[in-house]
């Protein structure tokens, strides 16, 4: 047994070029989020029509979007600790078909209340696809490109998003807004069966479960060919003397302030991201604009968070990635307040919507990226997905926040005066969590950031 090759599987994927095989893993997170982005961001490009052609009141929008909101929270903070013991694969394609399903069922609603229950249903497997689809990808990618590769896979929200938008520009005034949602659920079911086919499971995973290490090694073989002999076998970091829960680690003294933080900046964050989401086009068609012009403006702000995820991923792994979420939420809140300032323009609220949502929804991407390089793998898809379980909760209450202040026919500018205050104290969870990880001097806290050792540290 002494000459048996062990490898510590995550030094490997830490220090080794990024293959063919991983870019494949970030090609397909990329598409799930994108369907996952095109589904969320539905409601919000039909809203005015269901306004005019069911007679729905704002406050029967807000239950109708909620709804699924709840049900993404629900999905994300379940699908966590299921992807912990079973695996991040299932959770992942069984999610996609779920949502995929029901968002086909939502398309032949014929009053508020059965789409209400649809968008539950629809949420439930939203919520589990978008965290643990990133904490797969997390899981392949090298250390140093980690956080610009989780960024790059959230941009598909942002695409997934703005293609609804200019999707609805055409489709729903040819076709009916019944084919958008329809259009919605066939891509995902169409997309499941190239996700059980190509789509592995998390080889850190496989490891810290101790999988076959057969299993384990046709995975490593098709990372990095010729790498890996008959005998090979796989390890990572012993785990602390102590064997804790998922949850347990998470809620720890070591991590629970940066929970805490992490909760209350992506709470705000998902509230803000989704008011302007969900809200935006019922806004500019309320101060004149049309349907159309609405649903454009809406995609450019969607739009705007595909140069910003990537930029905020860039960023984030050449400066500390605090300060650089942190500046990008501040700088959001201050775009926000522009809006408010643009007037009736079109054209100049399509550039401020497009640059807002640069800032907004890049740094929202970015929230991903410091979760998944926070926790350690035994916990990682718990502490990413039930941060995006509580940022959902921010979310549903957006749905409401977002009716009433239409209901109370607050100006324009007053609106997005409001609005730009969670985007303020999110940058200052963001600055409070970093500031604590500076001040602590703690050796084996610092360990457990960094997932392994590189061989010029351990010398």
């Amino acid at each position: 047994m002494s000459d048996i090759k062990v490898m510590d599987v995550r030094e490997l994927i830490d220090h080794s070029p990024l293959g063919r095989y991983q870019k494949l893993i970030v090609l397909l997170g990329f598409c799930v989020i994108a369907l996952d982005g095109f589904d969320i961001a539905i409601m919000g490009f039909i809203a005015p029509v269901l306004k005019t052609s069911w007679g729905v009141t704002n406050h029967e929008l807000g239950f109708v979007i909620s709804a699924a909101l709840i049900g993404l929270a629900l999905g994300a903070m379940l699908s966590g600790p299921l992807a912990d013991w079973l695996g991040r694969k299932k959770i992942i394609i069984n999610s996609v078909f779920f949502f995929g399903f029901w968002t086909i069922a939502t398309a032949f609603s014929h009053n508020v209340e059965q789409m209400i229950f649809f968008r539950f249903m629809t949420g439930l497997g939203l919520g589990a696809a978008m965290p643990n689809m990133g904490t797969l990808v997390s899981e392949y990618a090298p250390e140093k490109k980690r956080s610009f590769l989780i960024t790059v896979i959230f941009c598909g929200f942002t695409f997934g998003a703005a293609s609804g938008g200019f999707a609805a520009s055409w489709m729903i005034p040819h076709l009916g807004w019944h084919s958008l949602m329809a259009l919605g659920g066939v891509l995902p079911l169409l997309f499941v069966p190239l996700l059980m086919w190509k789509l592995p499971e998390s080889v850190r995973f496989l490891v810290s479960k101790r999988a076959e290490q057969q299993c384990i090694r046709q995975i490593v073989a098709k990372l990095y060919p010729g790498v890996v002999k008959a005998d090979s076998e796989f390890m990572i970091p012993p785990p602390p003397a102590v064997k804790r829960g998922s949850i347990a680690i998470v809620m720890s003294g070591q991590y629970r302030f940066g929970t805490l933080m992490l909760w209350l900046g992506y709470f705000m964050g998902l509230f803000l991201v989704y008011v302007l989401g969900s809200w935006l086009p019922s806004m500019v068609n309320q101060i004149g604009l049309t349907v159309a012009q609405a649903a454009v403006i809406a995609a450019l702000y969607q739009a705007g968070g595909t140069i910003g995820s990537l930029f905020a991923g860039w960023l984030m792994d050449r400066i500390n990635p605090h300060w650089a979420l942190g500046l990008m939420y501040a700088t959001g809140g201050g775009m926000t307040i522009v809006i408010g300032l643009a007037g009736h323009s079109f054209m100049l609220l399509g550039v401020l919507a497009f640059f807002c949502g640069s800032c907004l929804n890049g740094a929202n991407t970015g929230m991903n990226a410091l979760s998944a390089s926070f926790y350690p793998t035994e916990a990682r898809a718990t502490g990413s997905s039930w941060m995006h379980g509580i940022g959902r909760i921010g979310a549903i209450l957006s749905a409401f926040a977002g009716a009433e202040m239409m209901s109370l026919g607050l100006s324009f500018q007053t609106v997005f005066f409001i609005l730009a205050v969670p985007a303020m104290i999110t940058a200052v969870a963001i600055f409070a969590k970093g500031k604590r990880e500076a001040e602590s001097n703690d050796p084996a806290e610092k360990a457990t950031f960094t997932p392994a050792l590189s061989l010029r540290e351990r010398e």
